[in-house]
C-alpha cells in the first residue's frame, strides 16, 4: 500500500526549530521508505524548495534545498499535467477544499496512496479512496 507525502510532512523532516516533529517526521518516512510506499507529487517538491528557502526561520541555501529535492525525486512522482488539474479543480470544488489541497488528494489518488499522510487536512475523512492520517496527532 502507497502512502502519499505532504510538504509539511517534508518540511518537518528538515525543520530543527520542530525536534518533536522532526523526529516523527524522520520516524514516518524512513518506515515507508523502507517498505517502498512512499510517494510524493511535482507540486509537493516545489512547495518544500519554496519552504526551505523562504519560509523557514533559519532558512536553507537554494543548493541545499535543491539536493534535498533531488534526494527525494528518487522516489515515484505524479506529475502535474491538465488532467490532474482539472481533477483538483472539480474536487476542490466538491469537497470545498482549497485548490493546493485538492491537487494533493487527486495527485494522492492518481498514485494509488491509499493514505494521505499530511496535517493540513481532517485526519480520517476519506477523499477519493486516500484517508488522510496526521502522523504527528
Amino acid at each position: 500500500m502507497r502512502s502519499f507525502v505532504d510538504t509539511n510532512v517534508l518540511v518537518y523532516f528538515f525543520d530543527a526549530g520542530e525536534p518533536a516533529k522532526q523526529r516523527r517526521a524522520r520516524e514516518v518516512f524512513t518506515d515507508l521508505a523502507r517498505r517502498k510506499s512512499l510517494v510524493l507529487s511535482a507540486q509537493v517538491l516545489g512547495e518544500l524548495y519554496v519552504t526551505l528557502t523562504r519560509k523557514l526561520v533559519d532558512p536553507f541555501e537554494p543548493q541545499v534545498a535543491l539536493r534535498a529535492v533531488g534526494h527525494l525525486a528518487v522516489y515515484p512522482v505524479v506529475p502535474v499535467d491538465a488532467p490532474l488539474v482539472q481533477r483538483a479543480a472539480d474536487t476542490s470544488l466538491a469537497e470545498q477544499l482549497s485548490f493546493w489541497d485538492a491537487l494533493i488528494v487527486e495527485a494522492a489518488a492518481e498514485a494509488g496512496a491509499s493514505t494521505l499522510l499530511t496535517e493540513d487536512l481532517q485526519a480520517g475523512r476519506s477523499y477519493r479512496g486516500v484517508t488522510v492520517v496526521d502522523p504527528f496527532a
